[in-house]
């Protein structure tokens, strides 16, 4: 589709930290392949909106942790964005 890049929306980078379930900041890091600095970003928001905790292991280890709040976050961007693969499929079809 033209105008269309490989590049995630920031959906879908909250979504690959949201699959996480229970991780720290390297796990997320690597994980949903990011920046240090978009990995702060990130957790601020999430954190912020309530969609995951803070949950201290240790000290200095802090993990982050998805809520049911954030779980329904999940549910709902993965919904839409296999509503939006169909559309985009369909409309390439013809």
């Amino acid at each position: 589709m033209e105008g269309m890049n490989n590049r995630r929306s920031n959906i879908e980078v909250i979504a690959d930290i949201l699959r996480l379930g229970q991780a720290g900041k390297t796990e997320i890091m690597y994980s949903a392949n990011m920046s240090y600095r978009q990995l702060q970003r990130y957790l601020q928001f999430l954190t912020e909106h309530e969609f995951i905790g803070i949950m201290k292991v240790g000290n200095p280890v802090t993990t982050y942790k998805v809520n049911k709040k954030g779980l329904r976050l999940l549910k709902t961007i993965e919904n839409l964005l296999e509503m939006l693969d169909w559309k985009l499929d369909w409309r390439d079809e013809s």
